[in-house]
């Protein structure tokens, strides 16, 4: 999934409240981690990722993972925050164009 500049930056704006659904902690990304992120995109359609690596680089990898294993757009990555967006059956977010 694509997403333009401006529709990350209307995204970017609606995940600034936000607190994170989803943290990752030192057993990494497991299967049931993946399956909570399922079911918060599922629900929210606009998730934030709390990411607890030390390194960027294991940041980076673990967040190229979620991004494919779920199907998400990765609207940004800041530190170890991920905002992920996803729509879902109903929309409950609409994105300029």
């Amino acid at each position: 999934m694509n997403l333009n500049n401006k529709q990350k930056q209307h995204l970017k704006s609606l995940a600034h409240p936000l607190k994170p659904v989803v943290m990752l902690g030192n057993n990494g990304l497991t299967e049931g981690v993946l399956a909570e992120i399922e079911q918060a995109l599922e629900h929210h359609e606009l998730i934030k990722v709390k990411i607890a690596a030390e390194e960027r680089e294991t940041r980076t990898l673990i967040a190229d993972a979620i991004v494919r294993e779920t199907g998400a757009a990765n609207v940004q990555a800041i530190g170890g925050v991920l905002i992920l967006y996803r729509p879902g059956k109903d929309h409950k977010i609409t994105l300029p164009r």
